[in-house]
């Protein structure tokens, strides 16, 4: 009995070196495995965020065309509005202002066949133009101001003396141009000078009157150009 114990003894502590061993060994494969295992949980962790990130920056895209969508949407529909209740839901059909002046015309020639202009008030009595109902208030008592004062706006007054300066500039033009081609050139090239500094002068009253001027009666200034192709138009035809 007491050789058995001895024999298990023998066996055990010939054993511990190798237990210990194989201990060891696992230990160390657990801690490479761990060390290397991070690396690859590392780069699943950027691949999972670089998809996150992908995905993210996918979303903005397509909310951004929502938005955009219903912005256009929203415009359609304000313009649609706009138009009469004969055309609207057919806007793309419409091409040119002719169409909603076409159905303008239909309403008032329907309004004209059932009499709704024969009962008008002041019918057969002349117009009251004492004040424009369409200006600003303000203004329309200063222009009446100024009629009854016998002045004119500022811009009234300018528009006469561009018309005047224009007549006189293209006068003088046309004295100028007897002497292009002919002999005497030179005097074509001194008046052509004259008459450029007088264009500008011109254009330059055009740009300050059209500033000024209410919209809609805004002018073109002059072209010396145009101005010398017209001339050469009539010289052509009457010859």
């Amino acid at each position: 009995m007491a050789a058995l114990f001895a024999g298990r003894k023998t066996i055990l502590s010939s054993s511990a070196p190798l237990i210990q061993k194989s201990t060891a060994t696992e230990f160390s494969s657990i801690l490479r495995h761990g060390l290397s295992g991070k690396p690859r949980w590392v780069s699943s962790s950027s691949s999972s965020s670089s998809s996150s990130s992908s995905f993210s920056s996918a979303k903005p895209n397509k909310s951004n065309k929502v938005t955009s969508d219903r912005l256009s949407a929203v415009i359609d529909a304000v313009n649609d509005s706009k138009l009469p209740p004969e055309l609207r839901g057919q806007r793309n059909s419409v091409r040119t202002e002719t169409d909603i002046v076409n159905v303008v015309e239909r309403r008032v020639w329907h309004a004209m066949e059932e009499g709704q202009f024969e009962n008008l008030p002041g019918k057969g009595k002349p117009l009251d133009l004492s004040s424009n109902p369409h200006v600003d208030p303000a203004e329309d008592t200063l222009y009446r101001i100024l009629n009854k004062n016998g002045c004119a706006p500022e811009w009234v007054e300018l528009n006469k003396e561009i018309r005047n300066n224009i007549v006189e500039w293209r006068v003088g033009l046309k004295k100028a141009w007897k002497h292009k081609g002919s002999r005497d050139d030179a005097k074509w090239v001194e008046c052509s000078e004259a008459l450029k500094f007088q264009l500008k002068s011109i254009n330059d009253k055009v740009f300050r009157y059209n500033l000024i001027v209410p919209f809609g009666r805004q002018i073109c200034g002059l072209k010396w150009e145009k101005e010398l192709d017209h001339l050469n138009e009539e010289s052509q035809m009457a010859q």
